[in-house]
Order: C-alpha cells, then structure tokens, then sequence
C-alpha cells in the first residue's frame, strides 16, 4: 500500500461502507481512529497504518474529497500522539492514544513559560514526587487550545541538582483538576487561542512520565520535531476535521454531517484558511476586485506559488530519500522557515489587493458580517485575519532565530556560543526575575 492512488482508493473504498453523516461525531470518529485512517501515520501497533507523510495527506485530502468529517484535530493527533506512539509504554500507547485518535480527549502543549520561550530548557515549573504521584507547580504561557484541553504535556523540572537539559521530565496530566487555572489570552486577531496556565500543586501519576524520569529533554524535542514538520511549509493539513475534540468543546455528540463542506465552524474558534487555502484565497480575490491585473501582485503571487512549490517538492525530495535509507538533515526547521516566509509573503500581498480596505478588520462574527455587508467581499476577514496574525507562527515552534541557529549548529557544524548550561547544576544558574 505504498503509491499515494492505491492508499486513497483503500480509504474511498472503506468510507463507501463506514460514513454517514446521521452518526454523532463521536461516534464517526470511533469508527475512523479504531481503523487507522485518523492518524495513518502512526505505526500500526498505536492506532495508525504506518503510512509516509506524503501518504497520509493523501488520506486527508481523501476523506475531504469523499465529503466525509474529517480527523480530530488540534495538538493530540499533531504532537502528543506520535511523541507517546515514539517514546511511550505499551499501556501508556493504549491508554492515551486512543482517546486521541478517536477525538474523546483534546490536548494542549505545557511547555514555554514566562522567563523560558526560546531557552525551553530553563522551565522552572517544579514536579516533587509525592508517592505514587508528582506534585506540580508553577505557570505556562501561549498554550493553544489551553481552555478546551483535557489532557496536557507536561514539561517539569524533576531535579535541580544537575544541568538543566538532564533534570526535565515529560508528563500527560489531566487538566480537568482544582490546581490548574487556565486563563485565555486575547491576541490582536480579536480571538484568543492562546493561554496562560497557572499549575498549583497540581498532581499527575507517576506512571504518566512519557520516556522515562528526566528524560523529559529528548521527548520534548521529539515533540518539536512533529511540531515543526507539522506546520512547516508542506507539512500538509494539520487542522483535521472542522470538529472540535474533547469532552469541553461538545462537538462529540453532534451530528457529523453538520461538520463538512463548510457547514459549521471550527468550535475553538480557529480562524480557517490561514495556511494551505491562503494561495488560493489570494488569486480568487485579486480576480474579484481587478488587481490580478496589477503587475507586481501577479509577481508576488507567482512568487507565493512558487514558494509552495518548493516546498511540496522538498517533502517529496525527503520521501525518496528515507525510500534508500537517506535523510534531509534540518528539513523540519527548514520547512518551519518556509512556512514563516510563505505566511509573510502571503500577508504582503493579501494586504496590497484589499488597498486601503486593508485597514478594516472584523474582531467579531457581529464585526465580520457587518465588515462584509460594506465590502462586499466575504474573503476580505480571511485576509485581514492572515495579516494579523501571521507574526505568529514565526515566534511559536520555536522562533525563526531558533530555527536558524539550530541549522547552523546542528547541520552546518557551525560552532556554539560558550556558555555553561550543560555543565552547570540548574539551581546554580542564574536566572531571570
């Protein structure tokens, strides 16, 4: 089942016999995670069919072709279930991951803090061993999806006597307790997918460490690693279904016809069309409003299109390679780098076809009706919307500096700043604040 055609026919075949749309969205996504087609990338003994990448976007683009609902999205299936699939215990795998991949349990992502953004390794969020449990305390910031999660992963400091890198751990918790705070913040778009979360003796198994006591450093960049190819240029839809999962949105006992060809809007809120639809998107509003004929919005947008390009090639570069056993060293902060060029470019452009309509933003559904009522153009929120938000992805994944300096170092042998991190017991460190 390796040619992309055969893989699309199999899951076309399997949906013929399986989707209706009279089933509840938890009911459907029961049916598509126990059969692997939610998360086909992941191996086969946790919930996947151990598809490519490239294979498993074509499933995606199957199952949307099909007019079926499609994967849970959000950070579980992007990140905590390959990481638990990677580095987990066989119950750990059976206990977490199907509830990711049948949509039962949304996740969030624990891991920045207020002092430790780019230098992740500094965290200060403590976790002390109190029996068969840890207790946990300290604060996270940008937490996407923080306020809809009903699991998390967890980075926590476990031991302070040794360098920082060595004394994290990695853990799932539950993030339906008394000592998790959970508080939305609001970004310039008008929405708030992100959070701060404030963890106050908060308590999680000890059995939930994923990848063994202290080892939390190598899971962690396992889990940037999915992160980084997931939203790189290229990458693929990492958005899935335009349900929401987890017990908190209430999409799981809905109807799962109500949730295709763009019935019904993603519960968290997501704004839709920011990545994969924004070339698309652009060419049909230059259309509608005269500019295709302007001759440098046509260059930038054969340059967007030829930026995507790239990148679709460069993951296809990257299947043939792994096919003979070879690799592209850096591709996933490579792509990470794209993505933030191709969104730059695509905020540029969008904003120099709208004119001084670009000015005008919905921060609202209320604001957004009313914005499209004077314009007269329904894409006009989708590109105003893009702009605004697209200094993000350059800063979260960790930031473009991040991402070059990692290339340099870690694929170009550049050498690395002297410092004494990895030497130095974290309680010895000085630190911010």
């Amino acid at each position: 089942m390796s040619a992309a055609g055969d893989v699309a026919a199999e899951v076309k075949d399997w949906l013929s016999e399986h989707w209706d749309p009279e089933r509840t969205v938890g009911e459907w996504w029961e049916l598509l995670g126990t059969a692997g087609w939610a998360a086909p990338s992941l191996p086969e003994d946790s919930y996947g069919k151990g598809l490519s990448r490239d294979e498993s976007v074509r499933v995606q683009q199957a199952i949307t072709e099909f007019g079926a609902l499609g994967a849970p999205g959000g950070l579980g299936l992007l990140l905590a279930a390959p990481t638990i699939a990677t580095h987990g215990e066989e119950a750990q795998r059976r206990r977490y991951i199907r509830d990711i991949v049948t949509g039962r349990q949304a996740w969030c992502q624990l891991f920045s803090e207020p002092n430790a953004g780019s230098d992740l390794a500094g965290i200060q969020t403590r976790a002390e061993r109190d029996g068969e449990e840890y207790v946990v305390t300290g604060q996270k910031v940008w937490t996407s999806a923080g306020q809809i999660a009903d699991m998390g992963m967890l980075l926590a400091r476990t031991d302070v006597e040794v360098p920082k890198h060595q004394g994290i751990s990695y853990f799932a918790i539950d993030m339906h307790q008394p000592g998790i705070e959970v508080r939305p913040l609001k970004e310039m778009t008008g929405r708030a997918l992100f959070n701060e979360v404030f963890l106050t003796e908060a308590r999680v198994p000890a059995d939930a460490v994923i990848g063994g006591l202290n080892n939390g450093w190598a899971v962690a960049n396992t889990t940037l690693a999915f992160e980084r190819a997931g939203l790189g240029a290229g990458g693929g839809s990492a958005a899935g279904g335009a349900a929401t999962p987890g017990t908190v949105a209430g999409d799981l006992g809905r109807r799962a016809g109500d949730f295709v060809r763009g019935t019904a809007q993603r519960g968290s809120g997501a704004p839709a069309g920011l990545f994969g639809a924004s070339e698309k998107v652009l060419v049909e509003l230059a259309k509608a409003n005269g500019r295709i004929a302007d001759p440098v919005v046509r260059q930038d947008l054969a340059r967007l299109h030829t930026l995507n390009q790239i990148a679709r090639y460069m993951g296809q570069r990257q299947k043939a390679l792994k096919a003979t056993g070879g690799d592209i060293p850096g591709l996933g902060n490579i792509a990470k780098l794209s993505m933030s060029q191709i969104l730059r470019l695509s905020r540029d452009v969008g904003l120099r076809i709208l004119g001084p309509y670009g000015t005008l933003h919905g921060y609202s559904a209320e604001d957004r009706a009313a914005l499209e009522g004077v314009t007269g153009q329904p894409l006009h929120a989708m590109v105003t919307e893009m702009a605004l938000f697209t200094q993000g992805p350059s800063i979260y994944g960790g930031t473009d500096e991040i991402q070059h300096n990692i290339i340099g170092e870690r694929v170009l042998g550049l050498p690395k700043e002297p410092n004494s991190d990895r030497t130095t017991a974290f309680k010895d460190l000085t630190k911010n604040g």
